[in-house]
């Protein structure tokens, strides 16, 4: 059955989840192009060009583990910095076509297959749950772990010049030698993923290294980030709301 979410793939398809699955098993990133039809993709860049003036600037310094910088000991000491701004979920409207993606039971359960989860759910972050990163010119995301598992990315609109997502596969496992090394320079076994608009990216971010190189021209780069995770109720710390939206839930007082 063809999908009802702007999506070229057929989301019940056994032969596509069942690659999607090998892929991420095996390589640790799993790479559908075209996933989003072209209409789908040009309303989604319409609506992130209005908000994106709503979207909170930050440019942090923190290490490569996504933790203070200079926290730790060996590469956990290393100084990165990044510079994007961020649309958070709550400034989508829900008429959003983007949101109603997320908020999908049939992508939902597409990609818990894809991942190979018995149980899949939405984040409970009010910022995060969904969110488009937004790079200008200038603007760098430097060498990092993710905190979660995988992260399941669509690109929306690639910028002029620059923005691609390079990636150290599952780098993590090989120890602190190898991650020193790659944050030195050593690029062996650094990937560019392929990330044309309307592309989903399912990536194990927590044991892969990843980057997205400096951007450049007046066009900026959109990458939505849908969040899940195996367990219910997950949300991100106060501080990591802070420095990614600029601002904490308003707290109900009534």
């Amino acid at each position: 059955m063809r999908s009802t979410i702007s999506s070229r793939y057929d989301l019940d398809d056994a032969a596509i989840v069942a690659t999607a699955h090998h892929e991420m098993r095996t390589e640790g990133v799993c790479v559908l192009p075209e996933f989003l039809t072209d209409a789908a993709v040009r309303e989604m860049v319409s609506e992130c060009d209005q908000l994106a003036p709503l979207a909170h600037r930050s440019a942090p310094r923190r290490n490569p583990y996504l933790t203070k910088a200079g926290d730790g000991s060996g590469t956990a000491t290393a100084v990165l910095y990044d510079s994007l701004e961020v649309l958070a979920y709550d400034q989508f409207p829900t008429t959003s076509p983007l949101r109603r993606l997320y908020e999908s039971d049939e992508m939902l359960q597409f990609v818990r297959r894809c991942l190979g989860v018995e149980s899949l759910h939405r984040y409970a972050d009010p910022f995060g749950a969904l969110n488009v990163s937004i790079m200008r010119e200038g603007d760098v995301l430097d060498w990092h772990f993710d905190m979660t598992d995988f992260v399941v990315s669509i690109a929306l609109q690639s910028s002029t010049a620059g923005g691609e997502f390079e990636n150290a596969p599952r780098i993590r496992d090989a120890g602190e030698v190898a991650i020193a090394a790659l944050l030195n320079g050593d690029r062996r076994g650094v990937r560019v993923e392929p990330m044309t608009p309307g592309t989903l990216m399912l990536f194990s971010g927590r044991r892969s290294m990843h980057r997205v190189s400096p951007v450049g021209g007046v066009v900026p780069r959109y990458v939505a980030l849908l969040a899940y995770d195996t367990k219910p109720g997950t949300d991100s710390t106060d501080e990591l709301k802070l420095s990614r939206y600029g601002r904490l839930p308003a707290v109900d007082r009534r």
